[in-house]
């Protein structure tokens, strides 16, 4: 059976997605695209996101995927900072962000699919090639297929924040065959994912994507999938009871997951949950937000001991895993380091800290590949101490070598998989009209893990509420970067040295929930 990527109604080989791959490469070389430079790629779950990243790494260049919920000054500060060389877009999404469009910058518009309009509501009219903008299928036709220029691509530039609020590109040199090599042994075994047997009677990997592919994780996984051989089916939108028919459907057997789609699928009611053969499921792994421990348990008890968990991040990879019967074993944990990784956790004078004891983070893959971040080298010195690598994360070991997270020094939030930083939103709080102070953080929530909350200080005189404050934010930020709450005090503590006291602010609603920091 020849191994095969599946959208909706549509079905594509992977021998033909090498071929379209090939001609888009050929494309982007006529366009003078080469090693070293960047195509941004806007698109949802679809065939052309593989073919477009796919060329570009053919060529040594630089996949760069931007997150669809973007607003025009967001997408814009991607282009410009990526260096954008060609953009390739959906042709919904294409009218969203068309005034950030970099002048002279060719684009690339891929018609919307039916099953994708038909998950996010779009219309047959928005779904087409606008007149005038070349149309990816024709652009693709009009080339003859080109090989490959380097043996392994650098892979995707992921762009993800900072204690700055503005995202920064991961970016990693091209590796050697040996380090890709390692690479991909490393993180099939944290995705289960392995070249498919040659036997054509032997059981296949049949991987389901239902989280988008801008995301570093389901990014990773997508592309490591298809190199292992598997069938891979696409999921236009993550829709709870429409993942368990697919799985049945298709007969899945491995997925990559986050905790919120654990919680959505524990809300289904018992008729639904029933309703669906899931006997195909041998390989189920998340990662990306803190997963509750009565959340995860539920999902071992239906799914079986087949949930497993790994902690890492886009600049480190994947480097600590766990097993069901090492996270029953031991509650909360995100697991034990991986082969080859070095970790310590660090108090505040620098030192290794006691077992038990909470620390910043330090932690690297030594077989992985180094990175820095685009255009900001100086960023990534000071993520390193002793040749490791912090991206803010408070964590502490148990007596049996086990890591559970607790806090991130840096005040990022994950809300349903996805990093969130509130200095931006902060920024922006503050240029709201009548705002004269502000502050937002995570508190937690059941179904997202955490989500936004900010506590505003209004001017004495202004006459301001939550509604009025969220539509000025919605004009600048996306909509997930919207605090879903928003409470009003009439002056916000701060330190000693001028900074908002943000754990005052904080602890009341993580009390509330019954939970601390």
């Amino acid at each position: 059976m020849t191994a095969c990527i599946i959208s909706g109604d549509r079905t594509l080989s992977h021998a033909d997605l090498q071929a379209r791959a090939e001609r888009a490469a050929a494309g982007f070389a006529a366009l003078g695209i080469g090693r070293g430079d960047a195509v941004a790629i806007m698109l949802r779950n679809d065939f052309a996101f593989f073919e477009a990243s796919a060329a570009i790494g053919q060529l040594g260049g630089y996949p760069v995927p931007v997150n669809w919920h973007y607003t025009i000054d967001e997408a814009d500060y991607l282009f410009r900072n990526c260096g954008a060389k060609a953009i390739v877009v959906h042709a919904d999404l294409l009218r969203a962000i068309e005034p950030a469009l970099p002048e002279g910058v060719p684009v690339l518009v891929v018609p919307t699919p039916p099953e994708i309009a038909a998950a996010f509501r779009v219309s047959p009219e928005e779904a087409a090639v606008p007149a005038g903008r070349t149309d990816w299928n024709a652009w693709l036709a009009g080339f003859e297929r080109r090989a490959p220029e380097v043996a392994e691509p650098p892979g995707a530039m992921i762009y993800t924040s900072g204690t700055t609020g503005r995202p920064k590109g991961v970016k990693r040199a091209p590796p050697t065959a040996e380090q890709a090599a390692s690479s991909a042994a490393t993180i099939g075994t944290v995705f289960g994912l392995f070249s498919a047997p040659a036997d054509p009677g032997a059981a296949r990997i049949v991987s389901i994507i239902p989280g988008p592919m801008y995301h570093s994780a389901p990014n990773a996984y997508s592309g490591l999938a298809v190199r292992a051989g598997a069938d891979v089916i696409l999921q236009p939108r993550f829709d709870p009871e429409d993942l368990l028919r697919l799985i049945e459907k298709h007969r899945v057997t491995h997925i990559q997951m986050v905790p919120t789609m654990f919680v959505r699928l524990l809300k289904l009611p018992d008729e639904a949950r029933r309703k669906y053969d899931l006997s195909s499921l041998k390989f189920i792994v998340h990662a990306a937000a803190p997963c509750p421990p009565h959340v995860k348990r539920a999902m071992i008890e239906w799914w079986g001991p087949i949930i497993n968990e790994y902690y890492g991040s886009t600049e480190t990879g994947a480097v600590v895993f766990c097993t069901s019967a090492e996270w029953l074993a031991h509650p909360g944990t995100v697991g034990k380091p991986l082969p080859n990784v070095r970790l310590r956790i660090l108090g505040e004078d620098g030192k290794d800290v006691a077992r038990g004891t909470p620390g910043d983070l330090y932690i690297r893959l030594t077989t992985g590949l180094d990175f820095t971040y685009h255009g900001d080298d100086e960023k990534r010195r000071k993520a390193e101490m002793d040749g490791l690598i912090s991206v803010g994360d408070v964590a502490y070991e148990d007596a049996d070598g086990f890591i559970y997270l607790c806090d991130r020094r840096n005040n990022m939030v994950i809300s349903g998989g996805v990093n969130i930083y509130p200095a931006e939103i902060e920024a922006e709080l503050l240029k709201v009209p009548g705002v004269a102070d502000g502050a937002v953080f995570g508190v937690p929530d059941e179904e997202f893990g955490e989500v936004l909350c900010a506590v505003v200080q209004p001017y004495p005189e202004a006459r301001i509420d939550a509604a009025f404050v969220r539509a000025e934010l919605a004009r600048h930020l996306a909509r997930y970067k919207i605090p879903k709450i928003i409470d009003f005090q009439p002056t916000l503590p701060r330190e000693d040295s001028g900074k908002i006291f943000k754990r005052k602010l904080r602890d009341p609603y993580w009390e509330k929930a019954g939970r601390t920091i």
